[in-house]
């Protein structure tokens, strides 16, 4: 797998554990692997993210009720539409990767990797732990 850094890595295992995902639900991972790359997703992913449901909340693009930029609002809108095909006016390509930095442009390009590389849940085997292989990008 491949991570921007430490903490992304961390991140991404944190949410995947407090939620139980199944090592199969690419779903899931690629919209936890876009959250844990951008701080400031993962500072708020109680606001994206539903852990006691299991469901994203996508109030938090409409509600001025938390601060989210323009590129975390595009990351969450493609982190949600990886997850279940979540659209509105705003996920177009276009309007997705218009305002990413390289950092989150990278983050992005992780995600659909992991939603679409079939090969990633064979990297995954049960439990996530500490010895989990990581790439640092």
């Amino acid at each position: 797998m491949y991570f921007l850094n430490e903490d992304h890595a961390y991140n991404f295992q944190n949410m995947i554990l407090k939620d139980r995902t199944h090592p199969k639900d690419l779903e899931r991972m690629s919209l936890f692997y876009i959250i844990g790359g951008n701080e400031d997703l993962f500072v708020k992913r109680q606001h994206i993210y539903d852990f006691k449901n299991h469901e994203i909340n996508p109030e938090v693009l409409s509600t001025d009720q938390v601060d989210l930029c323009s590129s975390s609002k595009a990351l969450v809108r493609l982190a949600y539409n990886l997850f279940n095909g979540y659209e509105d006016e705003y996920t177009t390509p276009r309007d997705l990767f218009y305002n990413l930095d390289r950092k989150n442009f990278l983050i992005a390009k992780g995600g659909i990797d992991m939603r679409f590389n079939g090969d990633i849940g064979k990297q995954i085997s049960g439990e996530l732990d500490e010895d989990m292989e990581i790439e640092f990008i």
